[in-house]
């Protein structure tokens, strides 16, 4: 890049209620998977970056965990970190699905906002689907209620409304030096990457066969001479009933689990990937603080 070129580069918090599509627009605005995805609500965990480019403009947007009340230890570990993802920001941009809109964690959401001094953008998502008349109404109600300097229609599945929405974060951020090389996508390690893929395909096979209490260990990752990636991997359930669920009939379903992991891997790796993955039953995997170490989560009281 020409040293006259006066290049940007902003952070942008991206936070909502749980499922409301976060993680589908910050791949869209990246251009590329950052982030996992699932019908399940509270897929995202750790507090991913995806960075963007948009001409000279660098833009750093923090994937934060489904902001909701917590119960356990891993959900107030996860709305922790969606807090944090906002300090600092250049702009927080709330992200709202209108359709199912989950009005008893997005009001409480709306009322911690309001106070808050970043400059707060309002994304109503899920257009393709939603009537535009009640998209309307919502908008004027919620930006009553938080003070949004903006409102944005999109799509985050189709992409439409997702351009001009990423031009508009791009001239708000700073003039300033990039933070990370051209050509990466995410600060998430490969290790992570490849953990975050598998538990994706563990929610998108098993659909509600397998409940939320379920995790993807990293064991090893190991490069080969022939460049090809040897990953090492362990699905930790809680009860020992569940275990046959993810092994399926003569172990058809962790194969077919494996290998829609190692297609992906390998797709976003460029490299051949040979996955193994084997399960471990641990009814308090989530009282274990190495494993929030794994994820990028503090562990929290």
């Amino acid at each position: 890049m020409a040293d006259d070129t006066r290049t940007r580069c902003g952070l942008v918090a991206v936070i909502g209620a749980p499922n409301a599509g976060k993680s589908t627009l910050v791949n869209q605005l990246v251009g590329q998977k950052v982030a996992i995805t699932s019908q399940k609500a509270q897929t995202t965990r750790a507090r991913l970056m995806g960075i963007a480019l948009h001409d000279e403009t660098q833009i750093i947007l923090v994937d934060t965990p489904g902001i909701f009340e917590p119960k356990r230890r891993l959900d107030r570990a996860m709305v922790s970190a969606a807090w944090e993802g906002t300090h600092a920001a250049d702009a927080v941009v709330l992200v709202v699905d209108p359709v199912k809109q989950r009005r008893h964690e997005l009001m409480p959401l709306l009322e911690a906002l309001k106070d808050r001094p970043e400059r707060k953008i309002l994304v109503l998502n899920k257009v393709d689907v939603a009537k535009k008349e009640a998209l309307l109404e919502l908008a004027q109600e919620l930006v009553a209620q938080a003070d949004f300097s903006e409102v944005f229609f999109v799509s985050a599945l189709t992409g439409d409304g997702v351009p001009e929405f990423k031009a508009h974060l791009a001239s708000l951020m700073p003039e300033g030096p990039w933070h990370y090389p051209e050509d990466q996508v995410s600060d998430a390690s490969e290790r992570l990457l490849a953990a975050e893929v598998t538990r994706e395909q563990l929610y998108k096979q098993l659909h509600d066969e397998l409940p939320y209490d379920s995790a993807v260990r990293h064991e090893a990752y190991t490069q080969r001479p022939d460049t090809s990636v040897e990953v090492r991997q362990q699905i930790v359930i809680a009860r020992e009933s569940q275990k046959s669920i993810v092994l399926g009939k003569g172990g058809s379903r962790i194969k077919a689990i494996g290998e829609a992991a190692r297609k992906e891997l390998s797709d976003i790796l460029g490299v051949k990937v040979h996955l193994f993955l084997h399960v471990k039953v641990d009814e308090n995997w989530a009282e274990k603080r190495e494993l929030y170490e794994e994820m990028g989560l503090d562990w929290v009281k």
